[in-house]
């Protein structure tokens, strides 16, 4: 960009945000990176990074500290409640020129990340108010403070202040299941990538390495309804009658997180000086386990259009016409899978055990090609 250098906040030190701060800063810009939490407070539990996370992680640099964390994922095997075969993912030929897939503890993947940024979080730091003209935005803090920027960057995730402030959407809104995750040790031996599907419910389990389980599941939830109380006995009573490793996982099972699942869907990413990246521009439901490599592949594309593009407003403009068809893609194909609930056993499971891996391949095949 043949100007002056972009002065850059980006609000949100989790996936999205610390990505767009590595990206930004191999584009030569040196951007500001707030969060309102503490620097104590991450986000437990697991994560799956699928090929095309590890392609734009590597294209970030940072592929070669992730290799020793967690454990590669090379295979997909989905089973009924009972535990028997239905059908199964050959991921290594899925993403084959691509990248592997790997299932690590969360809190891993944030630390690579943070390492990556190459600057200062300033934690337990407010957004409270913007004031946006077309060219730059000027910022309140929670601390009094303010400070101007020519760009202002969104990364806050799918209940996202920037997203609200800046007048881009509303809130992320519910799409009738509540998630639960644990990662648990002492388990049952678990190789692959193993689903159990039951009536309108159903449970992953993937290793992470040392012993180490992720464990997400979830159930519907009727509109209006609240979360459980007590998670883990809600967990084990929903899967209790499941066969396979279920009833080991469950027993091995102490502590679990539970949310309510929505969506991000808004009309325009930008607006003035302003701009959602990840899931404060375009969350979905977990299923195609999709968030992180969005997130990854919007923080590329946005440092390489602010690099290459005479203008902010230019940048801004080639960002979205070219992520927002991807990120499309993602929410549809979730969508279908995720109506796949609805299916009762006696037909979903015959149709499964048929083309159950075509489908599943389907749904991935957009992804494969670069952002």
């Amino acid at each position: 960009m043949a100007q002056a250098p972009v002065r850059v906040l980006v609000v949100g030190a989790s996936v999205a945000g610390l990505a767009l701060a590595r990206a930004l800063r191999l584009a030569g810009l040196r951007p500001v990176v707030v969060e309102k939490l503490a620097p104590s407070v991450v986000a437990g539990a697991g994560i799956f990074l699928p090929g095309n996370a590890i392609r734009a992680l590597r294209d970030l640099g940072l592929d070669n500290p992730l290799r020793p964390l967690g454990a590669v994922i090379r295979r997909q095997r989905y089973f009924d409640s009972a535990g028997d075969p239905l059908c199964g993912v050959d991921l290594e030929q899925l993403w084959h020129g691509v990248g592997e897939c790997r299932a690590l503890p969360r809190a891993d993947l944030h630390r690579v990340l943070l390492t990556g940024a190459g600057g200062e979080v300033r934690h337990n730091t407010e957004v409270c108010d913007l004031e946006m003209d077309d060219e730059t935005t000027k910022v309140a803090f929670g601390d009094g403070s303010y400070a101007e920027y020519d760009l202002v960057v969104g990364a806050d995730g799918r209940r996202s202040t920037v997203r609200r402030l800046a007048g881009l959407g509303g809130a992320a809104h519910p799409v009738g299941t509540i998630a639960y995750r644990s990662v648990i040790t002492g388990g049952p031996q678990i190789d692959e990538w193993t689903a159990l599907l039951g009536q309108r419910s159903g449970i992953v389990l993937m290793p992470m390495g040392y012993g180490r389980l992720y464990c997400y599941a979830d159930e519907p939830l009727p509109t209006g309804s609240t979360p459980p109380a007590d998670p883990l006995a809600r967990v084990r009573e929903i899967f209790g009658g499941y066969g396979g490793p279920v009833p080991a996982v469950l027993d091995a099972m102490e502590g679990v997180q539970v949310a309510v699942t929505d969506e991000v869907e808004v009309p325009s990413w930008s607006r003035g000086a302003v701009v959602l990246v990840g899931d404060a521009a375009h969350a979905t439901s977990p299923t195609l386990s999709q968030g992180a490599a969005m997130a990854f592949e919007d923080a590329l594309v946005l440092a390489e259009m602010l690099r290459t593009r005479p203008s902010v407003a230019e940048a801004l403009v080639g960002y979205e016409s070219r992520r927002r068809p991807r990120t499309q893609w993602v929410l549809d194909r979730t969508r279908d899978r995720d109506r796949t609930r609805d299916v009762a056993p006696g037909l979903r499971d015959p149709q499964l055990r048929d083309k159950g891996a075509r489908i599943f391949q389907e749904h991935y095949r957009l992804l494969t090609d670069p952002a």
